[in-house]
């Protein structure tokens, strides 16, 4: 029986919870669910590796240290290069994020 991105634990958690979906082998490929988690103020992702990011369900927000602010809904998708900082302002609890997230040397 194949596994389904929208099937989500019940209840829900109340940490966001990341699985991967295929072995790490230079490029990792998870699933995020968060239901209203943001990255902690004055803290930064910074991350070593290149990130494609869509979102499956939800709403959310990323933030940049410039101040630019990026919306997402449902289908949308970013890149993110290797040592962007960025943050997660916003994510919604209901219905909850679904994230589908790759990481790599994708640039």
């Amino acid at each position: 029986m194949p596994d389904n991105l929208y099937d989500l634990p019940k209840p829900l958690p109340d940490k966001e919870q990341f699985t991967d979906l295929i072995p790490d082998r230079g490029v990792k490929i998870e699933r995020i669910v968060s239901v209203g988690q943001i990255t902690p103020e004055n803290e930064w992702y910074d991350q070593d590796r290149d990130e494609w990011v869509t979102l499956l369900q939800g709403e959310a927000e990323l933030t940049y240290p410039d101040g630019r602010k990026l919306s997402l809904h449902p289908g949308d998708h970013v890149f993110i290069p290797a040592y962007e900082k960025h943050r997660v302002t916003h994510t919604s609890a209901d219905p909850p994020c679904i994230w589908l997230a790759v990481h790599g040397r994708l640039s």
